[in-house]
């Protein structure tokens, strides 16, 4: 939010605060949902295709790709809607326009600089709905890249300097006592089975010993 317009009244203030926390979880997981949709087809398909149709290293692939398309995100996102922006802002320059994009797109939203605020703007309506779509459009851009970057494999292995280890002492002790409960079960199960099938046998009558030597006597 730029904070050049804000809600005054109380029930304006309740409802901003409600309003932002549906709002705010079903953006980032709208545009989660976007990015890994678009990423298959901007990043992991071209980076596979040149790794198999070439034969070229998949990490150096992966490197020019991410390379290129931050390049040319900045280029489309940044430095040619800053020259737009200086041509329709009266009092903007170049540095001001760019310094906009870059507070906008990367969520700060300072709200210094507004675009389409001046007295005589032509067009407001449909420009202010035109900057709508090149924040949103922009915004998925640069999830993009940052996703693109994040697969990088010395990304990877930079990240996973920070990673908390496990004590090998504790998942030693967990696998015992997970053993242990197994072995338990299994024998439990094997003590069941035995007394089951001890029910289940014929009861036989068993012969005196004086009736077998009195037998072999005759």
């Amino acid at each position: 939010g730029y904070g050049h317009t804000v809600p005054l009244s109380d029930g304006g203030k309740a409802f901003c605060i409600i309003y932002s926390v549906i709002g705010i979880p079903f953006t980032l997981l709208f545009l989660t949902a976007v990015v890994q949709r678009i990423i298959v087809y901007v990043t992991r398909r071209p980076v596979l295709y040149f790794h198999i149709r070439w034969g070229f290293s998949k990490q150096v692939v992966a490197i020019i790709h991410a390379v290129a398309l931050g390049f040319i995100t900045v280029s489309c996102f940044f430095l040619i809607p800053a020259a737009i922006f200086s041509v329709l802002e009266d009092d903007w320059n170049f540095l001001e326009s760019f310094y906009f994009c870059f507070i906008s797109l990367s969520t700060i939203g300072l709200g210094d600089y507004v675009p389409g605020e001046g007295y005589n703007q032509k067009f407001r309506e449909l420009y202010k709905i035109g900057i709508t779509c090149y924040l949103l459009l922009g915004l998925i851009a640069m999830l993009v890249v940052l996703e693109t970057f994040c697969e990088l494999h010395e990304l990877k292995k930079f990240r996973k300097l920070f990673y908390v280890k496990k004590d090998k002492e504790e998942d030693q002790v967990h696998i015992m006592e997970h053993d242990q409960l197994s072995f338990s079960s299994i024998s439990d199960q094997a003590a069941s089975m035995k007394d089951d099938q001890k029910a289940n046998e014929p009861f036989v009558t068993s012969q005196s010993p004086t009736s077998n030597d009195s037998s072999l006597n005759n």
